[in-house]
């Protein structure tokens, strides 16, 4: 069946429903959903009972750019830096130096084993050298486990935070196959002018973007949502524009933004929620129909040893290279090395040498698939046995109370408190985000008069205005009051 306009809304509404329907059913059996998606994807191919014809790399990569900026950029708006504070280095030296000895390990691996040429197999190294954090997390949930010792958002870093890294060695990698005439010694200058850059405008496009959603007024709540999808594209753009990494961009902008007083944050971070899983479903769908079943087979052989060598060598190797600086246990060091899921980027990644025109390109492509999928239903579906295994999780009775079951406790150092804004406070007149609220609590309600009102970011301050609130601990009240300049008139 040929993609026409006719249809295309028809089958891909079909597609959509039945994937969100198939990844709600995997999860009671651990199994992550990109295996779903991927798996309706080829049904829904030109080799399947769909029989939808694809074959356009350019297409599968535009989708895999757009979908990784939404991925990204609500990674990060979701990523607490008050909790990847302890871990922020750590992180950082596995999507860094963690991804680079991945790549250089592997690729000497294909070269020695398998005759690639070594600059072919520290291309493939380098596409399969970044992680999956959406299938490990969707094994975590269904499965209940928390784990300890700060190891999740550690690993929730590491993959919001590694694909910059692999995507620069993996264009790096592919020019230098493409001009045969070019040194690999070519490729640092431009690494560190694509980290600078990146890293530059990251953070400048997080504090301009801050300001502009809290000063603009846009009238309706929901707009504000895709002003900041065109905030993002524009940053990922721009940044490409100037020869830096846009992936790492967005991620830190991301960041800043996420751990900011934003107008109508919650609505902006639900908002990319919905769009990111939505985005995700559409890109393992895409890869899925790209791929054809008929030549995954011939590679079987050659893709298991290489997803074992990296499961079992490269990735433990990488992990306690990378860590040997920092105190971590070897049982947290073993279960971090389990946990490298690979998934759907390497597989976008894999598109750059197909459009380039990289000899044995296809073959690469169909590798790195191969390998994609056999990490995720290897370490995918164990990662509840293996976290048992190794004690890095806490058993169900010792698991945190829910926040509610925590205030109502009567050791609980959270308190319920009301202070009323006076007539000389300066702040009558503006509005809660430019308050400068302490993050350790939240002002739940206003008490208005005869009504009560639902605090927003541009909620106007009133003269009598009494603000419901909720802090962490008793310890917080004076700065409360003192950001208020009010005193503290009703405890609750």
């Amino acid at each position: 069946m040929s993609i026409t306009i006719e249809n295309i809304l028809l089958t891909g509404s079909v597609l959509l429903i039945i994937s969100i329907i198939a990844g709600k059913t995997s999860y009671r059996f651990g199994v992550p959903t990109l295996i779903l998606f991927l798996a309706i994807g080829m049904l829904a191919g030109s080799e399947g009972p769909g029989g939808i014809k694809f074959d356009n790399a350019k297409i599968a990569q535009f989708i895999g750019i757009v979908s990784l900026n939404f991925i990204l950029f609500s990674g990060g708006l979701d990523t607490s830096y008050k909790v990847i504070k302890p871990v922020l280095w750590q992180g950082l030296a596995l999507s860094t130096a963690g991804v680079l000895i991945t790549a250089l390990s592997v690729g000497a691996f294909i070269h020695l084993v398998f005759g690639f040429s070594l600059i072919e197999g520290f291309l493939i190294g380098s596409i399969i050298s970044s992680t999956d954090a959406a299938a490990v997390f969707s094994i975590l949930r269904s499965k209940n486990i928390a784990l300890k010792n700060n190891l999740r958002p550690l690993l929730e870093l590491e993959s919001g935070s590694n694909d910059p890294m692999a995507f620069f060695l993996t264009i790096a990698f592919t020019g230098l196959i493409s001009e045969p005439d070019a040194k690999i010694f070519d490729i640092f200058p431009v690494f560190l002018l694509q980290i600078a850059v990146g890293t530059g405008l990251g953070f400048l496009s997080g504090f301009a973007g801050k300001h502009i959603i809290n000063r603009i007024n846009l009238g309706f709540e929901g707009l504000y949502p895709v002003l900041v999808i065109g905030w993002m594209f524009f940053t990922f753009s721009l940044t490409d524009f100037l020869y830096g990494n846009g992936f790492l961009a967005i991620y830190i902008a991301a960041v800043y933004l996420g751990n900011h007083d934003l107008i109508h944050k919650r609505a902006i971070i639900k908002a990319f929620d919905g769009f990111a899983w939505l985005v995700q479903i559409i890109l393992f769908l895409t890869l899925g129909l790209l791929v054809f079943p008929s030549e995954i087979i011939p590679v079987i052989g050659i893709g298991l040893l290489i997803a074992a060598f990296l499961i079992f060598i490269a990735r433990p190797l990488s992990v306690f290279l990378s860590l040997v600086f920092f105190k971590l246990k070897t049982k947290n060091k073993l279960f971090i090395s389990w946990v490298g899921l690979r998934g759907a980027v390497p597989i976008v990644f894999a598109t750059y040498p197909m459009i380039a025109g990289v000899e044995n390109s296809q073959m690469i492509f169909n590798i790195v698939f191969f390998i994609s999928v056999s990490s995720v239903l290897i370490q995918g579906t164990s990662l509840g046995f293996v976290s048992r295994f190794l004690k890095v999780c806490m058993p169900q009775k010792a698991k945190q109370k829910s926040p509610i079951e925590r205030l109502l406790d009567e050791d609980s150092k959270s308190e319920i408190l009301e202070i009323a804004v006076n007539e000389n406070s300066p702040h009558i007149g503006k509005r809660i985000v430019e308050l400068n609220f302490p993050e350790t609590a939240i002002i739940a309600m206003i008490h208005r008069g005869e009504k009560f009102v639902i605090p927003k970011g541009n909620t106007i301050i009133k003269e009598g205005d009494i603000f419901v609130i909720l802090s962490e601990n008793r310890e917080n009240l004076d700065m409360i009051s003192e950001c208020l300049n009010s005193d503290i008139n009703i405890p609750v």
